[in-house]
């Protein structure tokens, strides 16, 4: 994957900068890849030394003997750029950079290399990285601190600890946390698979070694350490197909306001919200956590753990104190405490005091001994009352910390039921726990000092397993929508050439009552005594809202008056207005002013949604309580589009389960279903408009079912190109959508897959014969559970496509249903290059031509696509399909041996890279 085989398994290095001198980086790098006893040959490349190390030396990059896979780069920032060149023209395919600094050199004039591509070069290190683009070179850093592959002997970094093997991976953009980790893994004999510091990352990103990594058989967890993240549709691509087969966590630097601007400085990407970060790591499956000791337990845990079953915990402990401690972390993180069935309270009780809890947490009173421990354990085990399991010991003088340790561990080794469950222990104290925690490490099962860090280890599961849920659970549908996008283009695109770019209520209104927005209705006055007349004929109370395009917050000069019972009121308050706009703004352009009817808010809540650009991820929802002080980085909660119903209600209950939105005693509760519908429709309106950059709803009258807009605002501004391209996820690519017609003459639909279609195609597979099933999977597949059918209908649209055919079909109760017939699919590879085919009709429709029909609708779809080539396996015994295949162009090799037949069509010539 280009260039990345040459950095994740290099045959040989090259040391650029390499010194025989102990204090410099060049040292150390060539001792640490020494003593990691690496295979191939270390060439130190180096003017001044004829060996380093006690190796042979070269005294510049074209004396190189053979063609390095990987160079390291020990030199000052100020030589990379000629060294990347000499390095491009000797053919090296990969270079680390470890100089930082880069952004900060004086800048040069523009090369050679720039000037023919007409590019502006900014500093030093954009112009290090358009000279490895000429060259096909790709580059880790610069400002990183190497690479350590322990499964490979290599240590190419110049990190004073070495990583032991493991099955971990950790990628980072902070050399020192990458130390960090490395201290801490080996005091836990922990190890990695492999270990990459990216550090600025100018050209090797989190995505492509998310998408490389989740396919590493020795890895099976990845750790990622975050400072900013520079294409977010790809990161969340390549996270969303990484996290559905491997175990993600994420720790993002610059959760405060200041922390984001260091982070800025750190590495020289963009800011953005970090709830928004939040949201793309949730919406993602992946884990975050928010620093280093939550990333500790975080990785003790999961480097321990089997996948979590279920949410309920059990705690067993010898002291009632620190079980306490333990469900009050328990309940602040919002997790779920088991509950003992009534046959699992008796056999306790006949084997505890009578004092015991006789509930979990389970108290086994402090003058416990080890049997009675052992006897409590195999108790639980044999239940199914919970899903993990906490055991916690207070020192004590009759059951001793490391001997109780020793046979509890034999016990859950010996026990046939201990896999079903994970298992977690606190061992209390200093001295003695430390050795006792230890024994428990070395076992597998991880330990903790505290209850509240073991109660946040098991937490962090929980949530894992939740976000894992979020990616695929079938949402709803609610049916068609009443949105006219035409028509609300058609109004944006007047007003812009208007040259109005700030838009109030009363312009708002018209656009969000296309979409099926229940908004207030509102009259524009041109002086106080229209105001008075039109609260005559509208009915009382009212209120009188300032119109300006100049003051953006009407709140500057209470622009608002609200309550006004009388014609004479609404004359006074209006003309208020306008005098406190004369006074402190008398420059400022007044269009007049807003009457509506005061809304009846008894017994409703008052909501706020807007719709923010964030720097990385564009354009995404927030949801709150309205307030006078509304701050987006505490005051929100967050999601970033396309929403379905399902997103939809995680983002409501996430801004309840954080206080966002406060649960109140209304007569009329909160319709969250409604809500969402609403945030649904909210994101339908984003993605078809991209000229509106910003919207606020403030407030949306919520009361029951009844959502009203009182008060709304929006920026718009010209918008010119792939109107997609800017959404961190591609939304469903409507224009994909395509009516043709079967031989039989019946009219079918083509259209992209949608999460809403697992009960359809549940459907369409069970009307699939055995042998076609056969034929498609290449083995018996039987029934395909809910994970299966959601990785089938949940899709990424930006790499992969799943095109259906639909027809009505009548139903038990006589009503015409949508139906699927077909499917047939297309997954590229992350570069975009190749895709792989499949294609699977209803076995009693063969014959009527739906076969070709999809066929040519997924060639002209990696047509559009720009993929190089279609590839495909079927079997000898599918005639119809390799028959298909010869039709429209494909190669086919029918290998009779092996039982294969594998198709490839080109679809245009591959570039090749300049050497």
């Amino acid at each position: 994957m280009n260039g990345l085989d040459k950095l994740l398994k290099p045959k040989s290095i090259a040391v650029i900068g390499a010194s025989d001198s102990p204090q410099r980086t060049g040292n150390v790098v060539i001792r640490n890849l020494l003593s990691g006893h690496f295979h191939g040959p270390i060439m130190p490349v180096t003017p001044k030394y004829d060996a380093v190390a006690g190796v042979l030396a070269y005294p510049t990059i074209q004396s190189l003997p053979r063609t390095p896979d990987l160079a390291i780069l020990c030199t000052n920032a100020h030589r990379n750029v000629a060294i990347i060149e000499e390095l491009g023209k000797k053919g090296v395919k990969v270079a680390i950079v470890l100089a930082a600094g880069m952004n900060n050199l004086p800048q040069h004039t523009v090369s050679d290399v720039d000037a023919e591509n007409n590019q502006t070069i900014e500093s030093e290190e954009s112009r290090m990285f358009a000279m490895a683009q000429h060259y096909g070179m790709r580059i880790v850093g610069p400002n990183s601190m190497g690479l350590i592959l322990p499964w490979l002997n290599l240590n190419a970094s110049f990190s004073p600890i070495p990583a032991n093997k493991g099955n971990i991976a950790f990628i980072s953009q902070s050399a020192a946390v990458c130390t960090t980790i490395l201290d801490w893994a080996k005091n836990k004999k922990i190890g990695f698979s492999t270990f990459l510091s990216l550090g600025d990352a100018c050209d090797i990103n989190f995505a492509e070694l998310l998408d490389t990594l989740c396919r590493d058989s020795k890895t099976e967890a990845i750790l990622l350490y975050v400072d900013s993240v520079k294409d977010a549709r790809r990161f969340m691509s390549a996270a969303r197909a990484a996290a559905r087969n491997r175990r993600i966590l994420v720790v993002k630097s610059g959760r405060t306001q200041a922390g984001s601007m260091a982070a800025q400085i750190h590495t020289g990407g963009d800011g953005g919200l970090d709830a928004v970060y939040d949201a793309a790591i949730r919406r993602s499956g992946m884990l975050r956590v928010h620093n280093t000791h939550e990333l500790f337990a975080a990785v003790e845990t999961l480097a321990h753990s089997v996948p979590l079953r279920g949410e309920r915990l059990a705690i067993l402990t010898n002291g009632g104190g620190p079980a306490i401690m333990a469900v009050d972390a328990l309940s602040d993180r919002g997790g779920k405490l088991a509950t003992l069935s009534e046959d699992t309270i008796n056999q306790l009780s006949n084997i505890l005091p009578s004092c015991w809890s006789h509930s979990n947490p389970i108290d086994i009173i402090g003058d416990a001994d080890i049997e009675r421990y052992e006897k409590a354990v195999r108790i639980l085990l044999d239940s199914d009352d919970f899903d993990a399991l906490l055991l916690m010991h207070s020192p004590s003088a009759i059951a001793d910390g490391n001997e109780t340790a020793k046979r509890l561990v034999h016990l859950l080794q010996s026990h046939p039921r201990t896999r079903k469950f994970n298992i977690l222990t606190n061992w209390a104290g200093e001295n003695e726990a430390t050795s006792a925690r230890q024994i428990f490490a070395d076992a597998g099962y991880p330990a903790y000092r505290t209850p509240e860090s073991a109660v946040s280890a098991f937490m962090h599961l929980v949530e894992y397993r939740r976000n894992q849920k979020q990616l695929i659970e079938t949402p709803v549908s609610f049916g068609e929508t009443n949105a006219s996008p035409k028509l609300v283009n058609a109004m944006l695109k007047e007003l812009l050439a208007q040259n109005v770019h700030q838009l109030e209520t009363h312009d708002v209104r018209p656009l969000l009552e296309s979409y099926g927005f229940n908004t207030l209705p509102t009259w524009i006055a041109s002086d106080p005594a229209e105001a008075a007349h039109i609260a005559e004929q509208i009915g009382y109370p009212v209120a009188v809202k300032l119109r300006s395009p100049d003051i953006r917050h009407k709140s500057e000069v209470h622009g608002v008056m609200l309550h006004l019972r009388t014609a004479a009121e609404v004359a006074n308050g209006a003309q208020a207005i306008l005098d406190r706009v004369s006074l402190n703004y008398p420059s400022a352009r007044i269009d007049g002013l807003l009457v509506q009817q005061m809304a009846n808010r008894s017994g409703a809540q008052e909501l706020r949604i807007a719709v923010h650009h964030d720097a990385i991820f564009g354009p995404v929802i927030l949801l709150g309580e309205d307030a006078a002080e509304w701050d987006i980085h505490k005051d929100a909660a967050v999601a970033i589009p396309p929403l379905n119903m399902a997103l939809a209600r995680y983002m409501v209950i996430n801004a309840i389960k954080t206080s966002k939105i406060r649960q109140r005693r209304l007569p009329e509760q909160l319709d969250i279903p409604a809500l969402c519908k609403l945030l649904v429709q909210i994101s339908q309106l984003i993605i078809d408009c991209p000229e509106i950059a910003e919207l606020d709803i403030h407030p949306l009258l919520a009361s029951g079912e009844e959502l009203t807009v009182i008060d709304a605002s929006m920026t718009i501004k010209p918008f010119t190109g792939d109107k997609q391209a800017r959404l961190a996820i591609r939304p469903y690519p409507k224009e994909h959508e395509q009516t043709v017609e079967l031989k039989d003459g019946r009219s079918i639909l083509l259209r992209p897959i949608l999460p809403e279609d697992e009960p359809k195609h549940a459907s369409f597979i069970s009307k699939v014969s055995v042998d076609d099933l056969y034929r498609r999977f290449f083995s018996d597949v039987g029934e395909f559970n809910h994970e299966a059918l959601a990785n089938f209908t949940q899709i990424d649209y930006d790499r992969e496509m799943a095109f259906v055919a639909t027809t009505k079909e009548k139903n038990s109760e006589g009503k015409d249903d949508e139906v699927i017939i077909g499917v047939t699919r297309a997954l590229s590879d992350p570069n975009n290059e190749e895709a792989e085919f499949a294609i699977l009709v209803r076995s009693d429709l063969k014959g009527v031509g739906l076969g070709r029909i999809l066929m040519e609708k997924i060639i002209d779809y990696c047509h559009k696509r720009g993929l190089q080539r279609m590839t495909g396996m079927t079997m000898p015994s599918n005639r119809g399909m390799i028959m298909l295949a010869q039709k429209v162009g494909f190669h086919v090799d029918i290998q009779m041996e092996d039982g294969v037949v594998e198709m490839l069509l080109q679809l245009k010539q591959e570039q090749s890279v300049s050497n």
